[in-house]
This record gives C-alpha cells, structure tokens and sequence, in this order.
C-alpha cells in the first residue's frame, strides 16, 4: 500500500511540477479544467446523483468555469469567488446538521453547492499562479503544514473529538496543533522573506504580522471545513474515498478537499488587500 501512494504520487509530481515552472498558463488551465473535469465527477457520486449524471455534471462544471472566464465582465471572477464563500457557509450550515439520510433536496443542492465551488477553485488557481508560482504554492504549503500538523499532534495527544460523527480521527488538539504549524511556517517566511514573494509575505508587507496571523488563522479553518464537508458527504454517500482514480491516495477529492475552499479565500484576500 506504501509503495502504491508513494508510486502514485512521484507520477502525479513528475506531472504537476513541469506544469507549473517551465510549461506556458494555457498548459496550467488545461491541467486545473481536467482536476474540475473529474473532481466533478466524484462529486456527483457523492451526492448521490444517479447514472448517468454524473459524468453529466463533471462536463456541466467545466462548462461552468469556462462560462465564468468568457463572461464580459471583468469582475465576474470577483464575483465567482465571492459567490463561493456564500457556498462554504451553506456548508457549514451542512456540517452543523450532521450525517443525515441523503434526499432529493440534498442532492439538488449539493450540485449547486458544486457548480459553485469547483469553478471558483479552478479560477482561483490560475489567479494566484499570475501572482507568483511561490504565491501559489504557499498558499497549497499552508494546507498542507496545517495537515501533517494535526495529524501528528492528533495522534500524540487528541484527546476531544472535533467532529466524532464526521470525522472520528480529527480532534481539537489535533486542528490547533496544525494551526501551529502553519503560523509558525506563515511567520517565518513572512518574516525572512524566503522565496518571496509568497501569500505570506504579500499579506506580511500590507498589514504585518499580526495581520498574517489573523489570516493563516481564517485559511486553516476554511481547510478544515474543506476536509470534514467531504468526510460528510462521503460518510452520506456510505463511501469510504470518493473513487480509486488515484491508487493509494483514493480520489481527486480526497488530495484537494482542503484545498477547494482555501484557494478561492486566499485569492480573493490577495486581491482585496
């Protein structure tokens, strides 16, 4: 099973990488529509939309994100990623209510949920890859660190559950220890300016560091939530990964479930400030 993921993800970075440093943004566009492409396909699973659907909804998101790009307006991306911090607290809401039975209601508006929150993630990508490729990977290094941070401080000392009918495994010692982590990677390298320029030291050099601390704060919860919302519709769905396209790691939701609300946050606060 080791040799599986680690196999799997030297593919996925002999992939990924070239893409991003040396390959034109039209190759990055293609590659995110593709991480949209099936993303939305594991998530009308999810969701429980019924064959053939979800292979119709994956296309319908796409289409989504290419509308969003053609529209006439050049604040509409604004708009989209605004529109998906509308969708996040619906999901909240969602996560407030517990694992419950799937139903019609559900499903209709999980897929709203999704045609609104694949695209922005999607878009959010390419803005902050025009921002810098070390604006884009620190703002993926922070999901990350906030990730290997509770894992590890959950398994020393996790003690009382976060979300026990959820997400068993994640506790609240577990998510301030990733909070930990992640302010401590944000400051030290808002602080020495390594690689920048990065999201932190953009958010650093407009209102300090405190300032950063406030938002890494903002950035690991949206992860949080990110990461238990698909817990909750695969825990409603009765599927324990949202498919096996990636062997070892489960699916393409389950790498970027954290990511997909973080992105769109980060690039709207890179654009506000």
């Amino acid at each position: 099973m080791l040799l599986t993921r680690v196999i799997t993800a030297v593919c996925l970075l002999l992939l990924i990488l070239p893409i991003l440093f040396l390959a034109p943004p039209t190759a990055l566009a293609v590659l995110v529509a593709v991480i949209v492409l099936l993303g939305g396909w594991e998530f009308g699973r999810l969701i429980k939309l019924p064959r053939p659907w979800p292979y119709v909804y994956a296309v319908l998101c796409v289409l989504a994100m290419i509308g969003w790009h053609l529209a006439p307006s050049g604040d509409a991306i604004n708009w989209l990623l605004e529109l998906s911090l509308v969708a996040w607290g619906v999901a909240v809401m969602l996560l407030a209510r517990g694992v419950r039975q799937p139903t019609p209601a559900f499903t209709v508006l999980g897929a709203v949920l999704g045609l609104i929150m694949l695209p922005a993630f999607g878009h959010a990508v390419m803005a902050l890859r025009v921002a810098g490729i070390g604006v884009l990977l620190t703002a993926a290094v922070l999901v990350w660190a906030a990730d290997i941070g509770a894992y590890f401080v959950g398994k020393a000392i996790g003690r009382r559950k976060l979300a026990p009918t959820i997400s068993p495994g994640k506790s609240w010692e577990g998510a301030i220890g990733g909070w930990l982590l992640a302010t401590a990677l944000a400051l030290g390298l808002a602080a020495t300016h390594a690689f920048a320029p990065t999201w932190y030291s953009l958010m650093a050099d407009h209102g300090g560091l405190l300032f950063l601390v406030a938002l890494t704060t903002l950035l690991v919860a949206a992860s949080v939530v990110g990461d238990l919302f698909e817990s909750l519709l695969k825990r409603q769905a009765g599927m324990k990964d949202s498919s096996r396209l990636l062997p070892g790691h489960g699916g393409v939701l389950d790498r970027i479930d954290a990511l997909i609300p973080v992105f769109p946050l980060a690039a709207l606060l890179l654009a506000w400030v």
